[in-house]
């Protein structure tokens, strides 16, 4: 039957694939072989998109070597971002929250910070920052969001009282 690299509860574009059940999820994660794939898996769709995960641990990212030219595939081709999306959610999905934050931080500071994914910045703040499921995280990357955004006064993500107090 058709599956996915990255599973989620939740139906997909590919309608054929079931999504998985809560049990199922519970299984792959007391599976080490299955999570060491994950982490495999995950590593080689970094690559794709020019990016390098530099710390198995803590879910630290860098860019790659080839990273321009992976980051002109992701401004050109807008069904990476569907993708990138269900990368994070299945992130969450497995555990690994961590390394959700560290991938929707990378995004934020390439199209906000660097300016470097144009093409990536609607779906980092509109779908990428959502898929965060610690409440304290994600408000901090809406915050960092809101630092880095221009015209801040433009920033619709977050109320504009509550981002100026924000500690």
């Amino acid at each position: 039957f058709p599956f996915r690299l990255f599973p989620l509860r939740e139906h997909g574009m590919n309608w054929r694939a079931k999504p998985l059940t809560w049990q199922e999820i519970q299984a792959f994660k007391r599976s080490k072989e299955v999570m060491q794939r994950f982490i495999r898996a995950y590593q080689l769709m970094l690559r794709f998109y020019g990016i390098v995960l530099i710390n198995k641990e803590t879910g630290e990212l860098k860019r790659a070597e080839n990273w321009a030219e992976r980051f002109q595939n992701l401004n050109r081709f807008s069904h990476n971002n569907l993708r990138i999306t269900r990368i994070l959610k299945c992130l969450g999905e497995m555990g690994y929250e961590h390394y959700q934050v560290h991938l929707v931080k990378f995004f934020l500071r390439e199209t906000l910070v660097k300016e470097t994914l144009p093409n990536v910045k609607r779906s980092a703040l509109d779908y990428f920052l959502f898929t965060i499921r610690n409440k304290r995280k994600r408000r901090e990357l809406v915050h960092y969001a809101w630092q880095h955004f221009k015209p801040r006064e433009g920033f619709v993500w977050g109320p504009q009282d509550k981002l100026l107090k924000y500690r």
